[in-house]
């Protein structure tokens, strides 16, 4: 996810390509190693069987130095993605922050890249720095810029990558002045997940990187500090695909169905899958869209 989806593979896992032409009615979708990736793969693949695709779908690929290849080897026709990582893997020197610059800025990366996106949902899930409603209060926090008068005292909880990213520690630093010592950075490895939840909820540290449809949030009263200067790139769903299987029928299938995924729904849909309920993603997948009439013909 956002930050911590990353990884070493550089080659398409899936073993080779598949066929890049063919049938266009055909769609074999994928999806990260992660679930909210693995419901919103499902939640397009539903959609798309509603209107007459006949869907494959091929999950957990891993992160997206791998499904990447996958896609333009054509081992994948479609994957959901997330605009500001996608931007940042394919040109790191881009400094698009606000949405709209990185629309135009991973639309234009991915000119030659036979790849292409379709409209961004308005849900976005992007990393966050995340306290405790209790030193909100104390401190009076409402964005990332009111912590870094207390530098000092902040220890900060993330993925180990966090420390070297330029939107981890580094942006902290040269947006908002909040300088965290090697000491004070506490490395988690799940994602900003439950062991990151407990460590901030027990005091363990003061604030930590997680994700922003995290269902965790709202469960543990946590507060979110606004990221005025984009610190963190948008991160909006978007289906990445491979322009081999581009039609007028599959964009409308897509941009109505991203259209749905705002952040509360997506915040909707971890909570299904990850929370106390435990629903598989794929029936999380199939509920949703026929909650949201996306389970019949798009006129």
């Amino acid at each position: 996810m956002a930050l911590s989806a990353c990884g070493d593979n550089k080659s398409n896992p899936l073993g080779g390509g598949g066929n890049c032409g063919g049938d266009a009615d055909k769609v074999t979708v994928g999806s990260a190693n992660f679930p909210e990736s693995e419901t919103v793969a499902d939640v397009y693949a539903e959609a798309l069987r509603a209107n007459g695709f006949s869907v494959d779908t091929k999950l957990n690929i891993g992160s997206r130095e791998a499904y990447v290849p996958a896609l333009k080897q054509c081992a994948i026709d479609l994957i959901p993605d997330y605009t500001g990582n996608l931007l940042q893997y394919l040109d790191k020197s881009s400094t698009a922050a606000a949405p709209d610059e990185v629309n135009a800025a991973l639309t234009k990366a991915l000119a030659d890249q036979q790849l292409a996106i379709g409209t961004p949902a308005p849900g976005e899930d992007s990393d966050a720095v995340v306290v405790t409603k209790a030193t909100a209060e104390k401190w009076n926090l409402t964005s990332i810029a009111d912590l870094a008068a207390h530098s000092a005292e902040v220890k900060l909880a993330a993925p180990a990558e966090f420390s070297e990213r330029p939107g981890g520690l580094p942006g902290l630093k040269k947006h908002y002045g909040l300088d965290i010592s090697t000491a004070n950075f506490v490395p988690i490895a799940d994602g900003g997940g439950p062991a990151t939840v407990k460590a901030l909820s027990d005091g363990q540290v003061t604030a930590a990187d997680i994700f922003t449809t995290s269902p965790a949030i709202a469960a543990n009263n946590l507060v979110v500090l606004t990221d005025p200067k984009h610190n963190f790139p948008p991160q909006n769903v978007v289906p990445l695909y491979n322009t081999a299987k581009n039609s007028d029928k599959l964009l409308k299938v897509l941009n109505a169905t991203s259209a749905k995924l705002t952040t509360p729904e997506l915040i909707s849909l971890n909570t299904a899958v990850s929370g106390s309920s435990k629903t598989e993603p794929a029936a999380a997948a199939k509920q949703w869209v026929a909650a949201q009439g996306l389970d019949k013909p798009i006129a």
